[in-house]
């Protein structure tokens, strides 16, 4: 896209402004106070910017100085478990900011609440009904927020919790996007996500989209491609607490699916997306169990393990992958998917997946790719666009208007592009007003582009596929 086709940044700065006031925040304050180097996500840092120094332009020296200040006071390091301990061994009331996670035990002989602080790696804190009750995503995704701890005869106490949230008005939402443009609006998703919109195409615009259609579209299942310093996982990272970013480690079917002997949900249960980052990398206990309980879950959004505790959920799963490119920018092997570990190369499993993003199309990021204007905040922004899952008037309107063209197009395609299409459409139209024209552009051409490039790896290995359309082609019919 020619970048003369962008809102200029001072004019769309104000509009934003204008139109969200206190959710808008100057995307350049957050990298300046460098919050972000004390393992805080960018949901949290902008949450502590707005409520220690809160302003617009870039953060001055006042204002880092201050942040630093009561991060120092607030915010636990690694080295600082054994002096809050000690603290609270003397008798001391602690105050930190810390993600608490709350677990229910159910046993004959012991039935309790207890919550875990892996800052200051406390795993068993009592807590109390009435905090749990008035914060209920204690209980699911765990949540950020000041905490006040206390060490009682019983053990240590939370006393009073504090969340970071944001309160989210869907239908103003989308009727603040009548107020903008759809280059405007593009640019704001775009900006909201922590990149300048004016350093990428419009292809590598929708790509960066993609990415976001897990949080706004239930049981979308993705895989990204692309070589080291794309950004795959610098969304995830930073955009809500109801994604879970896996990066490093060990997983076994207990993470993900249920823990048989506790009867715990899993991952897969608790959040509304989770990332496998650098799946290569991974270390993955039972393979063919969890290949096993994937299928299955991708299939029918249920989870289970061996038939015991089996739950539904609307989880998005996400697989991010490097691949290796050769002088042309382009992947040296094929198929791609033999990037994949071995076990997750089967063929009934990445039909399940809903499409491929082709990351290599993406510029490596540089100082320029990052945000330097307003957006939205990015707890805002997460909550909305998981809100948008539980609106259907998009799925419903593309199951009305896509069809699949040819006469050996195959089902699976078809519910792939329309779901892509529908996420697509939540994110750029979430007020339902798209224009043909629009409707082609910006939905339906990026979701058969995504579901194509798992379509070429299955017709690539597996002969079973090829009795079906090798191109997938989408009418979209009238209204």
């Amino acid at each position: 896209m020619d970048a003369s086709a962008f809102p200029t940044p001072s004019t769309l700065d104000e509009k934003i402004v204008r139109h969200f006031g206190e959710l808008a925040i100057d995307k350049r304050r957050l990298p300046m106070s460098q919050l972000q180097k004390r393992s805080v996500p960018g949901y949290v840092g902008e949450w502590i910017l707005e409520s220690i120094a809160p302003g617009s332009g870039p953060l001055t020296a006042e204002e880092a100085e201050r942040v630093q200040s009561w991060a120092d006071r607030l915010i636990p390091g690694p080295s600082d478990q054994n002096l809050i301990k000690h603290r609270l061994l003397q008798g001391d009331t602690v105050k930190i900011l810390t993600p608490v996670q709350v677990e229910v035990v159910l046993k004959r002989n012991k039935q309790e609440r207890v919550a875990s602080l892996p800052l200051v790696g406390i795993d068993d804190a009592l807590v109390t009904d009435g905090l749990v009750n008035a914060n209920p995503g204690l209980l699911k995704q765990g949540m950020w927020g000041i905490t006040e701890l206390l060490n009682t005869e019983d053990g240590v106490a939370v006393v009073s919790f504090r969340p970071m949230q944001a309160s989210v008005d869907l239908d103003l939402y989308k009727q603040v996007r009548k107020e903008f443009t759809t280059t405007e609006w593009r640019s704001l998703m775009i900006l909201s996500m922590g990149y300048s919109p004016d350093a990428f195409s419009e292809n590598e615009q929708s790509l960066l989209l993609g990415r976001l259609l897990p949080l706004v579209q239930k049981n979308m299942h993705l895989v990204e491609l692309a070589p080291k310093g794309t950004g795959k996982s610098y969304v995830f990272e930073n955009i809500s607490p109801h994604v879970r970013l896996i990066s490093g480690g060990t997983v076994s079917p207990a993470v993900l699916f249920v823990n048989n002997a506790t009867g715990q949900p899993g991952l897969l249960a608790r959040f509304s997306v989770v990332v496998l980052d650098e799946v290569q990398t991974l270390k993955f206990e039972k393979p063919e169990q969890i290949v096993g309980g994937l299928k299955g879950f991708l299939a029918n959004a249920r989870l289970t393990r061996g038939g015991l505790h089996e739950m539904s959920s609307d989880c998005g799963l996400v697989l991010l992958a490097n691949i290796a490119l050769d002088s042309h920018q382009k992947p040296i092997r094929h198929p791609l998917v033999g990037e994949l570990p071995a076990f997750l190369q089967e063929t009934a499993f990445l039909d399940r997946l809903k499409g491929l993003i082709p990351g290599w199309e993406v510029q490596k990021l540089g100082s320029s790719s990052f945000a330097s204007g307003v957006g939205l905040k990015s707890d805002f922004f997460g909550d909305a666009l998981i809100a948008l899952r539980h609106d259907l008037d998009a799925d419903a309107y593309m199951q009305r208007r896509v069809k699949l063209g040819g006469e050996r197009a195959y089902g699976r395609n078809e519910q792939s592009v329309r779901g892509i299409a529908s996420g697509m459409m939540k994110l750029l139209f979430p007020d339902g007003a798209v224009s043909e024209e629009e409707l082609i552009r910006y939905c339906v051409k990026p979701a058969v582009r995504l579901r194509q490039n798992i379509w070429d790896q299955l017709y690539e290995l597996d002969a079973e596929y090829r009795q079906y359309e090798r191109v997938i082609s989408a009418d979209v019919l009238p209204a």
